[in-house]
């Protein structure tokens, strides 16, 4: 079978395709956060899993549970969604769709990975010294992994900056048997 993502990959451009010609990529991103949320609740899931339920049934409870949240066209891809039995790439699209609007802003992901949680003020240094260092709007999201001992692992696009104590001491004992 083939992969969610590229499954998803058509829905996510056209998307984003309507989002830029009705100039609403933020409320787009807030909406498929949103259905990306509701589609990975177990709750949901079992509810969209269940045989015994129309596609209409399940397309009035997504859009029950979104409310006022979806407006028209969020509505007509919900029901788009539902009616090509889709409901569960909500969270590939969404992933896709955000890549897209990040691209669109010349915006980097970047993924900060400490060994103990981090302020939020540490964390705006980091995004602020990033931008400086790509000359581009960083946006950041923040891992906790204890097996780093100690500092921070920097990953942006395929680039790493690796200043954790872990790294440091795989780095001497390298040296050392080399």
């Amino acid at each position: 079978m083939a992969e969610l993502v590229t499954i998803a990959r058509p829905y996510a451009e056209a998307v984003y395709k309507l989002a830029r010609e009705k100039n609403n990529l933020a409320g787009w991103a807030g909406m498929l956060e949103l259905l990306a949320m509701m589609a990975r609740d177990p709750q949901m899931q079992a509810c969209v899993g269940n045989p015994n339920l129309t596609a209409q049934q399940i397309g009035s409870l997504v859009l029950d549970v979104a409310g006022d949240k979806l407006d028209g066209l969020g509505r007509n891809f919900v029901q788009v969604l539902v009616h090509n039995g889709r409901l569960e790439l909500l969270p590939q699209i969404h992933d896709l769709y955000q890549a897209l609007k990040r691209e669109h802003e010349g915006a980097l992901e970047a993924k900060i990975i400490s060994a103990l949680p981090i302020s939020d003020e540490q964390s705006r240094q980091l995004v602020a010294g990033l931008e400086t260092k790509y000359l581009r709007k960083i946006s950041a999201r923040v891992e906790i992994d204890p097996q780093l001992i100690g500092g921070v692992k920097i990953m942006v696009g395929d680039k790493v900056i690796d200043a954790t104590v872990r790294g440091k001491l795989e780095a001497m004992a390298a040296a050392l048997t080399h």
